[in-house]
């Protein structure tokens, strides 16, 4: 893969001191693969990424200093199309720290790891950074247990440097974390849902020596959404987001950067996982998140209901 030339990123990037939050952000791969017709959830609405423009988003994150992909749990072929965009022979250290997703706990423990196997073979990688369960509810299934014991195995013979699990705010993911230890844990943490921040999950996981993602920080896009576009489970909230996005341009932001700035802010977290199909979308999320946080209250833009945002219709985003 030939590097990216500097002129490919926002001036605002290459320039800012605050560049280094690149390096906080993992690339959410999620949309990369083979496009395919809308089926109507939150975060498909653009399609999935052609393998150029996946190959293109790959080596602008590799200049930007963007060191993390998330593969995400949607399929082979987004394991496909990244390997493809991954350096064929990638120097050492690697380029990038890539974190792989289980398969479902009801495939069982033998298929679990078999899929583990399999996604390094797609990835064209060796070895991964982590393998993650996509659903801590999985752990809790009768072959939780083994399934995790299946994983450490993986862990020991070297193919992943790290294992865990992704957690919603109401699985009770500190309690998890001190029964199963992991070394990972990723958690839906936005400026509208702060309930892990606000119950001190976040400091009790990391005093536990357990590194955080953060995903879901753009909730499916309810900020960036009109008040008329939003789901039908969400237009209750209308008036409040509206509210929301008011005081965020007054401050001067906008909802991307708003967004970013919370999500990039939280000093417990080593990595902030935002998913992009193009690009495109790759350089406006880099030049918002190198701008300076913007003069905001956090606890004044929390949703009122955080909990109606559980539903999976937002868990992809």
């Amino acid at each position: 893969m030939n590097p990216v030339p500097e002129i490919w990123m926002p001036a605002a990037v290459s320039a800012s001191p605050n560049r280094a939050a690149a390096h906080k952000l993992g690339l959410g791969a999620g949309q990369f693969g083979l496009a395919r017709p809308h089926d109507g959830r939150a975060g498909d609405a653009r399609g999935r990424a052609s393998t150029a423009e996946a190959m293109a988003a790959v080596a602008l994150a590799a200049a930007a200093g963007v060191r993390l992909i998330d593969v995400g749990a949607r399929g082979a072929d987004v394991e496909t199309v990244l390997g493809q965009a991954l350096p064929a022979h990638p120097p050492e250290p690697p380029p990038f720290r890539i974190v792989v997703k289980t398969a479902p706990a009801a495939h069982g423990q033998s298929a679990v790891e078999t899929a583990a196997r399999a996604s390094l073979q797609r990835l064209r990688v060796d070895r991964a950074s982590a393998l993650v369960i996509p659903r801590a509810s999985d752990l809790l299934s009768a072959d939780g247990p083994g399934i995790w014991r299946g994983l450490q195995r993986l862990k020991a013979e070297g193919l992943f440097g790290a294992v865990g699990f992704a957690a919603a705010a109401g699985e009770d993911p500190v309690g998890l974390a001190r029964r199963f230890k992991p070394d990972l844990v990723q958690l839906p943490v936005s400026v509208l849902d702060q309930r892990l921040v606000d119950a001190g999950a976040l400091e009790t996981l990391t005093g536990l020596g357990v590194e955080i993602h953060l995903r879901s920080v753009f909730q499916g896009g309810l900020l960036f959404l009109p008040r008329a576009g939003l789901p039908e489970a969400m237009v209750r909230h209308g008036p409040r987001l509206s509210r929301i996005r008011r005081t965020i341009a007054e401050a001067g932001a906008d909802p991307l950067h708003a967004a970013l700035a919370f999500a990039l802010s939280r000093p417990e977290a080593s990595g902030v996982i935002v998913g992009v199909g193009t690009a495109a979308e790759l350089r406006a999320v880099l030049a918002a998140a190198v701008l300076p946080p913007p003069p905001l209250d956090w606890s004044a833009l929390r949703l009122d209901d955080p909990a109606s945002l559980d539903p999976p219709l937002w868990a992809a985003a």
